[in-house]
């Protein structure tokens, strides 16, 4: 079974959140399978991966856009060193910058991507089993390969469309479709959705199967997806809920290369506390009050405009008596307010920006792990966490609570209700209670050790949909 994951973000090539690693994961495991070959094809970035490692032209193409001519090229990585095939897609002008989004004509840039992948399969008479859509920005992939002429070659190709966070549709003006490829105009209705083209929507309404990152997470979409609940109920006999995985090869506290001190369930207690101690020292942190931390983007679904009031009434209602860490960055607002209370509190250490080391640093370093989120689709952080025996404090949303359950009904983390600072810091007070429990707490972070969250489960879920 030959299946190409289409994702503009894939770790270690590019990463901006939690889609890089399930892409870069996933095909690793599904290719454990005998008779799978799982490859992912995501666009070129200026990046030292690409840099660092060596890429062969596989195939070379012009697409047209409106009245613009562009070339394509295709390249894979020789070594194979991710555990599968890897080819990216360099377009002169789109698809050739530093970083995956925040640019003015991303909407062009996804079309092109999409265009160019399909011109190569078309122009290479490559056809997948299986083409497996990641969230909008692939997300109309299924309706070119059915209505536009162009690739026709392609027609009757199964596709999978993933939602990881449904917020993000990529609307965009009808005025965009010049630069589609050429389809008929009575598809239209295909990609419209309240007068606009929706790729989010038109991935629903075309793929063959489309799942959410979590059960829990696909039990809200039918009451809120941002105007598409309508679509999701009329499309549900195509829904599934998968929860992702972690890698274990890469998060894994006895061989990560980038903790001070590796440890595994046997020594876990002395290596979090080394570990703990290097953190606490580098940051001006008293290493032997409580750590709980926060890694993540400032945004809004991430409850990040909650994080200053969590920080000052957390440290002014314990008087002092834990350390909190943020590593993160996003909105300039939230920003600002964290810096301002850095300056003032010894106690509250904020790294800003987004740094792949100091994560696992921090996940092995602290005691407790807050995510106080709006809308959690699925969440990784709360599974590697538990995966350096971290005790996850989390909102029962989504994903979270289908993988933290809580301590008073026998599970090892902390569960609240609202996105509301002072639920979290209700949170964090009995989090403090379990901290000064010794037993106790050392028994969490055992026997959070001990859950398993590996993508072979879930790959093998993924599996079993490509072939229904």
């Amino acid at each position: 079974m030959k299946i190409f994951n289409l994702s503009m973000e894939c770790y270690p090539v590019a990463k901006v959140g939690g889609l890089a690693d399930v892409v870069g994961a996933l095909p690793k495991y599904l290719n454990k399978n005998d008779g799978v070959e799982a490859s992912v094809i995501m666009p070129w970035y200026n990046r030292p991966f690409v840099h660092d490692h060596e890429f062969e032209i596989v195939f070379n193409g012009w697409i047209h856009q409106s009245f613009h001519t562009f070339e394509v090229t295709v390249m894979k990585e020789r070594s194979k060193v991710l555990g599968f095939d890897l080819y990216l897609v360099k377009i002169p002008g789109l698809l050739d910058r530093d970083n995956p989004y925040g640019y003015w004509d991303e909407s062009q840039q996804f079309l092109a991507f999409q265009h160019g992948v399909l011109h190569w399969l078309t122009a290479m008479k490559i056809k997948p089993d299986v083409l497996h859509c990641h969230d909008y920005h692939t997300g109309l992939v299924p309706f070119m390969i059915e209505n536009c002429p162009e690739f026709k070659f392609l027609s009757g190709v199964k596709t999978i469309g993933t939602i990881h966070n449904g917020e993000y549709q990529g609307q965009m003006r009808w005025e965009m479709a010049e630069y589609f490829p050429w389809f008929r105009g009575d598809k239209i209705g295909l990609l419209d959705w309240n007068g606009w083209i929706n790729p989010l929507a038109a991935m629903l309404k075309c793929c063959h199967a489309f799942n959410a990152v979590s059960e829990g997470y696909l039990d809200e979409l039918f009451h809120s997806l941002r105007g598409l609940e309508s679509l999701v109920q009329r499309e549900h006999a195509k829904a599934y809920g998968i929860i992702n995985g972690i890698d274990t090869e890469v998060w894994d506290p006895n061989t990560d290369a980038f903790l001070e001190f590796n440890y595994s369930k046997e020594n876990a207690l002395e290596g979090k506390w080394r570990n703990k101690k290097e953190l606490c020292t580098e940051y001006g942190l008293n290493p032997d009050l409580p750590l709980v931390s926060f890694i993540g983007r400032f945004a809004g679904e991430k409850g990040a405009d909650l994080l200053p009031d969590i920080v000052w009434k957390s440290i002014q209602e314990t008087y002092g008596g834990l350390n909190i860490m943020i590593l993160g960055s996003g909105e300039k607002h939230v920003e600002n307010q964290l810096k301002d209370l850095s300056y003032s509190y010894s106690n509250f250490a904020l790294d800003l920006g987004y740094k792949e080391f100091l994560s696992h640093k921090i996940y092995a370093s602290s005691d407790f792990l807050l995510m106080p989120s709006r809308v959690e689709p699925c969440g990784l952080n709360q599974m590697y966490a538990m995966r350096y025996g971290t005790v996850p404090i989390v909102r029962y949303t989504g994903g979270l609570r289908d993988t933290v359950e809580d301590i008073s009904t026998g599970g090892s983390g902390i569960n609240f209700g609202a996105a509301s600072a002072e639920d979290a810091v209700h949170a964090i007070h009995r989090a403090l209670h379990i901290y000064h429990d010794k037993g106790l707490m050392d028994s969490l972070v055992h026997s959070n050790m001990d859950y398993d969250f590996s993508w072979e489960k879930s790959a093998e879920k993924y599996l079993h949909l490509y072939q229904r």
